[in-house]
């Protein structure tokens, strides 16, 4: 993607993109024309960046993101991605593994998953490279790549541990929610990310979904902050 192309797609104005360019903050290509951005590395920078970046800044990127894929802001999308039976209260896991572990169950109990084996070595795998513990108290875990071969559909599992387990969060704390992402295309995964950051920008919004008693206290909880997240625009 050229410049225009790709501050269209960030939603941001083309000299900030051509300085964090310039700057080397963001993966790209000086050519004669100017700088050029393979969409990949883009999205790559975004899930990178997304826990430092504000929530009008989240809410301009999933609007660039969303538009340059066709798909609608203003819709359920989270919400929408979970399956029945996709939530636990309390999630039974003491180790990042065995919580990875667990959620992708939920998911398979749900005739969602086809090869469970490899969809938690790739979950496995990308928290090895970085770890998905970007917000205080919550992991987003996924795999490092879309995955249209390894899932019947695209989902989102989601549990509530009765303590905190490590995951490891940047400043050492303890994580109690868990938001398991696993998309088959790269647009729908950025796209849910980008709507989960804003859900949970907040902490308000974070203590709200890990006080939740049981699923379905859950599943309304995550319905009212999308709900939130879609009237803020």
């Amino acid at each position: 993607m050229n410049e225009q192309q790709t501050s269209a797609y960030l939603h941001m104005g083309r000299q900030e993109l051509v300085k964090l360019a310039d700057r080397k903050k963001i993966p790209a290509r000086k050519t004669a024309r100017g700088f050029v951005f393979r969409r990949a590395e883009v999205d790559h920078w975004v899930e990178q960046q997304i826990h430092l970046l504000d929530s009008r800044r989240l809410e301009e990127i999933e609007r660039g993101v969303a538009a340059h894929h066709g798909l609608q802001t203003d819709e359920l999308l989270v919400t929408a991605l979970i399956p029945p039976g996709g939530l636990a209260v309390p999630l039974h896991a003491k180790s990042r593994s065995s919580a990875i572990r667990a959620l992708v169950r939920l998911a398979d109990q749900a005739h969602l998953v086809h090869d469970v084996a490899h969809v938690v070595e790739e979950i496995e795998a990308r928290e090895a490279l970085c770890p998905t513990a970007i917000v205080p108290g919550v992991a987003l875990p996924h795999p490092r790549h879309p995955l249209p071969f390894d899932i019947a559909a695209s989902f989102v599992a989601a549990g509530v541990t009765a303590s905190g387990i490590p995951f490891g969060a940047p400043d050492g704390s303890l994580t109690r929610l868990l938001m398991l992402i696993c998309c088959k295309d790269e647009r729908t995964h950025l796209h849910v990310l980008a709507r989960l950051a804003r859900m949970l920008h907040e902490p308000a919004a974070v203590e709200e979904l890990v006080a939740a008693t049981d699923a379905d206290e859950l599943r309304r909880a995550i319905l009212g902050r999308e709900h939130s997240a879609l009237g803020a625009e």
